[in-house]
């Protein structure tokens, strides 16, 4: 091993016991509890789904079939999961949390989510968007071919975005549809009025780069608009527009609106299905022209 390998070698286990530390995993019992990290990872897995055949779980996270058979003991022991043969195939085992089991996970999952919202709060904004950024590349380093789903980091705007949301738009629907720069224009006026003491948004980026966004502004005092949803060619498919629009909804139901509209053109086929999937029904539509290029204009809205 050559000294650079050395001294790399050394600064990752640094970070592996820094990292430990400062998560808790070297307490007896993760968030308080009585359970370790692994058998909070395994409640973890089995909260994110109805029930998991033990093989799966096992080749999920990596565990020796005995070590997983005494975790799965315990939790049984404790009333946190309930165990049958497959119909399918008695010689597998399925694994279910019990309503008990859904509780104690339920209430660890709050108790981490506070404890990196604490970690997250003693750094400034900039400093955060370094970190969960860096955590995102590591992820994306270490994560083997065989990653499905590229990490992404959601923020709020900063100097240099609005301009950004302005050439996208018009560049990107110019090559997707044939609109000019009438639709850049209409774009830019829109940005222009944005007044933050009342609208906010929400930039998305992969490795760094940005790769979406999307507004919600105030239509009125009871309504509120969704604007400007726009995810990158090299992003779509990451779930990233819908996590966008949840944003947006999570905002507007927040700020005490009852309802929210948004405008869009039936050609956005990728963008419909997520309205859809979000709850938003088509109001109207009518036929319009862009550029030259016929196009059928629709509102859409839902209840909060």
């Amino acid at each position: 091993m050559s000294s650079l390998t050395e001294a790399r070698v050394s600064e990752v286990r640094a970070f592996n016991r820094f990292y430990t530390k400062v998560i808790g995993a070297l307490q007896a019992g993760m968030l308080n509890s009585p359970y370790s990290l692994t058998e909070v990872r395994v409640l973890f897995e089995l909260a994110h789904a109805e029930r998991m055949e033990t093989g799966e779980l096992r080749g999920l996270l990596g565990l020796d079939a005995g070590y997983l058979s005494r975790i799965l003991a315990r939790f049984e022991s404790d009333g946190l999961i309930t165990r049958e043969r497959s119909a399918a195939d008695a010689r597998k085992q399925l694994v279910a949390l019990t309503p008990a089991g859904a509780e104690v996970f339920a209430a660890l999952d709050k108790r981490s989510s506070e404890e990196i919202g604490a970690l997250l709060d003693g750094l400034p904004e900039t400093d955060q968007e370094r970190l969960v950024g860096s955590m995102a590349t590591i992820r994306r380093l270490l994560g083997g071919g065989g990653q499905a789903r590229a990490p992404y980091v959601i923020r709020p705007p900063r100097t240099g975005d609005l301009g950004w949301v302005v050439y996208r738009h018009g560049a990107l629907y110019s090559a997707e549809y044939g609109w000019g720069t009438e639709f850049e224009q209409l774009v830019a006026r829109i940005v222009g009025d944005l007044d933050f003491s009342r609208d906010t948004g929400w930039i998305a980026e992969v490795d760094g780069e940005r790769a979406g966004c999307v507004f919600c502004v105030r239509q009125d005092d009871t309504t509120a608009k969704l604007r400007m949803l726009l995810v990158e060619p090299s992003a779509r498919g990451l779930g990233i527009g819908r996590r966008l629009v949840d944003e947006c909804l999570r905002h507007a139901r927040a700020e005490g609106y009852k309802r929210i509209v948004l405008w869009t053109r039936d050609c956005l086929e990728s963008a419909r299905r997520i309205y859809q999937a979000a709850g938003f029904e088509l109001d109207s539509e009518e036929k319009g022209m862009e550029n030259g290029v016929e196009v059928t204009e629709q509102m859409w809205s839902r209840d909060l």
